[in-house]
């Protein structure tokens, strides 16, 4: 197939911490670096014979509605994803909730990071047909386990000592992030130390922002905040860590737990449905009670321990970048040939839609 021209689309590269925006880097490298041959990719600018749209914002939009090529959408999140996250007004939350649906219903396909979500959207009105999995995957140049010599260096920095057991937990602060648990979890485990990396991305609107700044401020003496650390130094905090430990109450697909599974690090994830489509096998709660029992267990460093390093080195094998790049090149290409064929007639008829 001749080779042609995809421009990528996206906000929020100002904004750090944030894992929509890890995962586009991510998969923009790897169309960019690898499929050379079969692509030339363009970032928010550029004459384009597909349009790929990562994020949901205006000018993705109407790019959605009067394209007269074809328009790929990115799911990264559904709209209900911001309960727990965000606080705003009711009628605003309902235009949030409009606005990205009118989006996703406007493009020509969209590619989900958890099939889970499809029923939802075909719930929404979509048509099944244009709606396609493909998984988020973390590139092993950047993320890689280190040298025990290099890990000891990075837990000096942290005031962290070989000896000690350091517990991770990685992402925005907010109620859906299970952050207040990991804070009660860490109130009963004083002989552990628990850190927890990333901030307010969403500032004072982060719905219950004042009750997590108290608790930050009173929280026990081992536990660290860190605030968002940029994406270049968490390879050596993954490496710093023993275990990740992922609390959260609602989830697509969180670079972080790929992340940690390509240095090896051992998982301890809420018990979600979310999860059984897209993860093999890794240590799970559904309870705080639960979560202190397989940390002490995990803590010991034992048979267990090992397990779950064994877990997190299938999932990374599993969301290899050459695995992903192959999903890719048969969605474009396969886009671009209907598009050829002139089966795409698609300006006038998106318009149309409400």
């Amino acid at each position: 197939m001749e080779n042609f021209r995809i421009r990528m689309s996206f906000v929020g590269e100002k904004i750090e911490g944030q894992g929509v925006l890890s995962a586009t880097l991510e998969q923009i490298s790897l169309i960019d670096e690898l499929c050379k041959e079969e692509f030339s990719v363009s970032v928010n600018k550029g004459k384009y014979d597909l349009f790929h749209a990562h994020t949901v914002n205006p000018r993705n939009y109407f790019a959605a509605k009067y394209s007269s090529k074809p328009v790929i959408t990115h799911v990264h999140f559904l709209p209900e994803t911001f309960d727990g996250s965000i606080k705003l007004p009711k009628f605003l939350m309902k235009l949030f909730y409009q606005y990205f649906l009118k989006i996703y219903k406007k493009s020509d396909y969209l590619v989900l990071v958890n099939p889970i979500f499809s029923k939802k959207l075909i719930e929404f009105g979509v048509d099944p047909l244009r709606i396609k999995y493909i998984p988020n995957f973390v590139s092993e140049k950047n993320f890689y386990e280190m040298a025990s010599e290099e890990k000891l260096g990075i837990r000096s920095k942290y005031n962290y000592t070989q000896d000690d057991f350091v517990v991770l937990g990685v992402g925005q602060v907010q109620t859906r992030k299970g952050v207040m648990d990991f804070l009660e979890i860490a109130k009963a485990m004083p002989h552990l130390k628990f850190i927890w990396v990333g901030g307010f991305s969403f500032g004072a609107i982060t719905d219950g922002y004042k009750e997590f700044k108290k608790a930050i401020d009173d929280a026990p003496s081992n536990v660290k905040f860190t605030d968002i650390i940029p994406r270049s130094e968490m390879n050596g905090i993954y490496n710093m860590a023993d275990i990740l430990f992922v609390p959260s109450y609602n989830e697509l697909f969180p670079m972080a737990i790929l992340e940690a599974c390509s240095t090896n690090t051992p998982l301890l994830l809420r018990n979600l449905d979310l999860y059984e489509d897209i993860l093999f096998k890794y240590y799970q709660g559904d309870s705080n009670e639960k979560f202190i029992e397989l940390l002490s267990k995990l803590s010991e460093k034992t048979e267990d321990y090992e397990i779950a390093k064994n877990y997190s080195n299938k999932i990374k094998t599993y969301y290899s970048r050459e695995n992903i790049k192959k999903l890719w090149v048969d969605l474009y290409q396969e886009v671009y040939q209907e598009y050829k064929d002139n089966k795409f007639k698609r300006s006038k008829q998106n318009r149309k839609i409400k």
